[in-house]
């Protein structure tokens, strides 16, 4: 176990993108803390201006260690079985055990070096007065170690059910925001409640390590939108990460033996065997005939967006009506949502909800749709090929994001009906959800043409599809994060001008969520990102011309 610790440890810390993200976390963490440090010989004695510091300081670290921990992990064991080293692993006299953990301490031992260079901020803030060592810093750096050992534990157990690196990624990061973000949903909309639902969705939530912190630091009652609940998240949260840790790594051991390489293909049932609901369902679900000879391009249409769509993993015509009923049934759960939260929190506060939620699903999703776009051409060779086609610039470019942006407008519609419901219990939010729509637009053509542009700069579709991650996190959080910290230790117009930057946050100014109203964003917000656009287009042409010529 030893070796594969040494080998997992090592390997990681040779890469130079590790190197550059251990500086990044120590030179960010330090110089914020260095901003905040008293310049004079007044010292605030109360404490409050150190606590807000605290408190973004320590929402800036979740994030960071949510973002960085999938990382590797989620790569670490696909990579093996890509390369054939893993068949030599399981082979060898080493018991799947001390297999898991040699790569479980090795992937656990990067991110606790990451919280290591965030050390000396950290005690800087208790130098100057307002935090608590033991009661809140140490606090604190448990739940982001159990949130690390947490994401690493379940990247570990999708990059042994994957059979590629970037499926790998996209799968982990899709998990992750699912336990982080997504497991608080039902909570935020039936808070207030004393059913047995409410209470369940109380608990449900306690495996996100959101809430622990939220507590920790004093945000509690913010996130409850002014209801009180009597399950307390920070003390359930490390009993449910325990369960969730357990579990994935309990499936991860028994996935790492000899079967893991067997892909048996099912014998299949004929359609007249099936029972007579069944017989009907499958009419329903194959509307499209996935059996039928596929019919010749016509010259109107696109061949490139229809390679991608015919060439991409449930891109085909079929499960593009399976996402268009997802989406339905998506907006049918939000409508109801919408209708009996509405009554007890104000449309501005369910408003808000939705538009996060349907943000949060914009940026998971695009980075894993885009990130392929030109690295998993290069990385398997199709590029060769699209070299020597006569197709000009402008239609790879037109073909390749309209099959990225039809497929997210169908996500983004599941929420559609639910800002109709908004309307119908208020009259007056016609225009405001027409400009939300607008703001949300303008988020989803911004993603798109990054991570077509960062997919342009990377030959291999993992890296490019975690350096768009990246950009994200640091463009949308990087902003809401300043905001925390508004008033103290940042000023109103700095504030504003670092949201101006995130056109999320102009849509909650939009709607009217509580904390964004005193800003004003609308235009500037929508003119920033439209020259974004611009000069990522003329990027993204720039590098396509480029890398179409003959080499």
């Amino acid at each position: 176990m030893g070796a594969i610790v040494v080998r997992e440890f090592l390997s990681v810390l040779r890469l130079r993108r590790a190197a550059w993200l251990l500086f990044a976390v120590a030179a960010c963490s330090c110089l914020f803390v260095l901003l905040q440090w008293p310049s004079d010989a007044l010292v605030d004695l109360s404490g409050n201006q150190t606590r807000r510091t605290f408190q973004v300081y320590s929402y800036g670290m979740l994030a960071v260690v949510l973002l960085v921990s999938p990382i590797f992990a989620a790569t670490s064991i696909v990579r093996e079985k890509q390369s054939g080293t893993l068949a030599l692993l399981l082979n060898a006299p080493l018991h799947p055990v001390r297999l898991y953990l040699g790569k479980w301490i090795g992937s656990v031992g990067f991110v606790v070096m990451v919280l290591l260079a965030s050390l000396p901020a950290a005690s800087a803030l208790t130098a100057m007065g307002g935090v608590s060592l033991a009661a809140e810093l140490v606090p604190l750096y448990g739940v982001l170690v159990l949130a690390a050992v947490q994401c690493v534990c379940l990247a570990l157990w999708i990059s042994s059910c994957s059979n590629s690196t970037d499926a790998a990624l996209r799968y982990t990061y899709a998990a992750v925001l699912g336990v982080t973000v997504l497991s608080v949903a039902p909570h935020l909309f039936l808070q207030g409640r004393s059913s047995l639902t409410a209470h369940l969705a109380a608990h449900v939530r306690c495996i996100s390590p959101i809430p622990a912190v939220l507590e920790l630091l004093g945000h509690g009652d913010v996130a409850g939108l002014g209801f009180r609940t009597t399950v307390l998240a920070r003390p359930s949260y490390p009993y449910w990460a325990l369960g969730l840790i357990g579990f994935c790594s309990a499936a991860t051991v028994a996935r790492l033996n000899y079967r893991l390489f067997d892909r048996p293909r099912p014998k299949g049932v004929m359609t007249h065997e099936r029972s007579r609901a069944g017989q009907w369902l499958r009419r329903l679900l194959f509307i499209v005939d996935p059996q039928r000879r596929t019919w010749l391009i016509p010259r109107w249409l696109n061949p490139i967006m229809v390679k991608e769509f015919r060439s991409r993993r449930f891109g085909r015509a079929w499960w593009l009506l399976r996402w268009v009923a997802l989406s339905a049934i998506v907006a049918l759960l939000l409508t109801c949502g919408s209708a009996t939260a509405t009554i007890s929190r104000g449309v501005s506060v369910t408003g808000g909800i939705l538009v996060g939620f349907q943000s949060a699903l914009v940026l998971l999703l695009t980075p894993s749709l885009t990130a392929p776009l030109f690295s998993l051409e290069r990385e398997t060779g199709g590029w060769v090929l699209l070299q020597v086609t006569p197709v000009s610039v402008l239609r790879l470019l037109v073909g390749k994001l309209v099959s990225v942006l039809i497929t997210l407008c169908l996500i983004v519609a599941a929420t559609v009906p639910s800002y109709l419901v908004l309307v119908w219990i208020n009259q007056d939010l016609w225009l405001q959800v027409r400009l939300v729509l607008v703001s949300l637009g303008w988020t989803m053509l911004f993603c798109v043409l990054l991570g077509a542009t960062m997919s342009t700069y990377f030959r291999r579709t993992a890296p490019a599809t975690v350096a768009t991650y990246l950009v994200l996190l640091l463009l949308y959080a990087g902003t809401l994060l300043v905001w925390l910290a508004r008033d103290a230790p940042f000023g109103h117009d700095l504030v504003e001008s670092a949201l101006r930057l995130n056109t999320l946050a102009a849509a909650w100014n939009i709607i009217g969520t509580p904390g964004f109203r005193a800003y004003r964003l609308i235009p500037d917000a929508w003119n920033i990102t439209a020259a974004a656009c611009a000069v990522l287009l003329v990027l993204l042409w720039a590098r396509v011309r480029y890398l179409l010529r003959p080499v």
